[in-house]
């Protein structure tokens, strides 16, 4: 049973129509509902790993504000790796993202193809007042991820720019020129790491509000 559900699942995931693969999902009892919790709760895991990676990129940079000679080929490798690994978890985050935007239209193209099936018109105000509030939770909190995902965007070009530069300068007056700018990330990495608790907290509420209309 257990390899016949994954076979199915790799053939829908093969054929790329994500419609087709929350068919299949449903007819093994996993619903978009469950899709939506379980993407929401992967958005957040991966913004948490990336507050981690931005502040160890961070880190990583201090410690050129103390750089007192040394092997520069080392200083630029770690920098370098730094700013790959950022570049990953930020891809990761804009992933996860689009993953969420995706099971949330078909999530709710369905829900208000539903309600026209109600007989009960009770009922159906009900799924529409849930909808509705629904709808709003979701859009706060995907307003809240793209506030994020943007905010990460200019710390990963300013750790790409020292990479680069270091790179072709490998000198100790390279160095101090890169110093200079080391206040100006922190700032931008703490603004980001704001934003990603902000955007993470909405989730939490997101997840709570989707539960409890389930």
């Amino acid at each position: 049973m257990r390899y016949a559900f994954v076979l199915l699942l790799s053939l829908t995931l093969l054929s790329g129509c994500q419609s087709a693969y929350y068919s299949a999902m449903e007819s093994v009892g996993v619903h978009k509902r469950d899709i939506m919790v379980d993407r929401v709760e992967d958005a957040t895991e991966a913004q948490q790993d990336a507050q981690e990676q931005f502040t160890s990129a961070l880190e990583a940079l201090q410690s050129l504000t103390n750089f007192n000679g040394g092997e520069l080929e080392a200083t630029y490798e770690r920098v370098n790796a730094q700013y790959e690994a950022s570049a990953d978890a930020t891809d990761k985050v804009s992933d996860r993202i689009a993953a969420i935007e995706d099971v949330a239209d078909a999530l709710f193209e369905e829900w208000q193809e539903e309600l026209s099936l109600y007989s009960s018109a009770t009922l159906r105000r009900d799924s529409e007042k849930k909808l509705k509030a629904t709808r709003a939770s979701y859009q706060k909190m995907l307003a809240a991820m793209h506030r994020a995902e943007a905010k990460m965007k200019p710390v990963l070009n300013t750790l790409r720019d020292n990479s680069l530069y270091l790179k072709h300068n490998l000198n100790a007056a390279a160095i101090g020129s890169l110093q200079g700018e080391f206040r100006s990330l922190e700032r931008d990495i703490q603004r980001a790491i704001n934003d990603m608790r902000t955007a993470i907290s909405e989730s939490e509420r997101f997840v709570a509000q989707l539960n409890h209309n389930s």
